[in-house]
């Protein structure tokens, strides 16, 4: 007969196992935060809980109170989420929002905290400084932008300098007066580089922490190609390099950073459409794969990802190919944080689409997942551990 003492050390030994197995530890929760514009039956600002080993979305929330919550960015401290919406401030200000997002640690679910105006009209891109102080935003149809310090509890505080851009540049329709389009900052928070379509150039200032304003760095701008428009702008993961996507002529500048002044020197302009298209086209969103070996942005029109392969020594791209995006108006894309999915916001199709990353080549494959997102035009990323 067996022993209860050596029945007791087989089932201790069992339970072992069942611990070495993973059952005493859960797995990251993955969220997906998807903003939109209104139409389509758009419920407003959507919240999904990513299956990544079944490749299933589950909808956790929608928040509805405010009109078009478009673009949106996480806090470096995963506790918060800032949303640009176009709801006005009042009825008496045409003025629109920027709402700040309290993130529950356990489920991803939001709740508002509070929302200041963004001092302009037509916010078109959020993004959070990296040591996680400062909120800025771009106003598109006003030509400005303002930056918000942010509260210890991920409240925002009335933006603490609001900068006015000036000019014009070549095209008739689009570029008659500044359009302030992106804000990325570099890796330390020193500087931001701010993406004016209107004016055709990047414009560079240097953050004062202590006051939260800015001032025009040693090298002040970098001057984009005549009728280029810069869009959005992503940065190496050494910080050596950044590239522009330029709407108006679809084209990337490839860009060198001098990390202590802050200017940018162009080292190459590539196109990003195939020889042989000639229908209407725009670029939208560029990202660089977080092992810094891919570059990929968005058309609009030839509804496609475009990929290039990164000199990792030099920074100059090589072109990999085209992928249809399955659906038409690429505005926003994400690659995820390990870098195996990308995940495309079709505003047209009203849905996102996940492709396969192949890290070796860089190239893409449909999964054959979609989830539908009426008229869905930002994608973020939160795991939560």
């Amino acid at each position: 007969m067996i022993s209860i003492n050596r029945i007791i050390l087989i089932i201790a030994f069992f339970a072992l196992l069942i611990g070495f197995g993973g059952c005493t530890q859960d797995e990251p929760k993955e969220i997906i935060y998807v903003g939109t514009f209104d139409g389509n039956d758009s419920e407003g600002l959507y919240v999904f809980e990513f299956d990544r080993g079944n490749l299933q979305f589950e909808l956790l929330q929608t928040i509805s109170e405010r009109e078009s919550p478009s673009f949106q960015a996480l806090h470096p401290g995963k506790t918060a989420l800032y949303s640009a919406s176009r709801s006005p401030v009042t009825e008496q200000s045409d003025h629109h929002t920027i709402g700040a997002y309290r993130i529950d640690q356990n489920t991803g679910l939001l709740s508002l905290i509070n929302e200041k105006s963004v001092m302009g009209r037509g916010p078109a891109h959020v993004s959070v400084d990296p040591l996680g102080m400062f909120v800025y935003v771009s106003n598109y149809s006003s030509g400005n932008l303002s930056i918000f310090p942010i509260r210890e509890d991920g409240s925002l505080e009335d933006a603490s300098d609001i900068i006015q851009h000036e000019g014009r540049s070549i095209h008739p329709r689009r570029q008659q007066a500044p359009h302030v389009h992106a804000i990325d900052p570099s890796s330390d928070g020193r500087f931001i580089y701010v993406s004016d379509l209107g004016l055709d150039k990047i414009k560079i200032y240097e953050v004062d922490r202590q006051a939260g304003t800015l001032s025009p760095a040693s090298s002040p701008w970098f001057e984009n190609t005549p009728g280029a428009g810069p869009r959005h702008f992503s940065f190496h993961p050494d910080g050596a390099f950044a590239y522009s996507a330029e709407e108006l002529s679809s084209t990337v500048a490839a860009l060198r950073v001098d990390r202590s002044t802050g200017a940018l020197e162009q080292i190459q302009h590539i196109a990003m459409l195939p020889d042989d298209f000639e229908d209407a086209s725009t670029a939208a969103d560029i990202h660089v794969s977080p092992d810094g070996k891919f570059l990929y942005a968005s058309n609009r029109g030839h509804d496609s990802l475009v990929i290039y392969e990164i000199d990792e020594s030099t920074g100059e791209l090589d072109l990999v190919g085209h992928e249809s995006t399955i659906g038409g108006h690429p505005r926003n894309f994400m690659i995820d944080h390990t870098g195996d999915f990308i995940f495309v916001a079709n505003r047209d199709n009203d849905h996102i689409v996940i492709f396969r990353r192949n890290p070796v080549t860089g190239e893409l494959t449909y999964t054959g997942t979609e989830v539908k997102v009426p008229r869905a035009v930002c994608v973020t990323q939160l795991v939560l551990n």
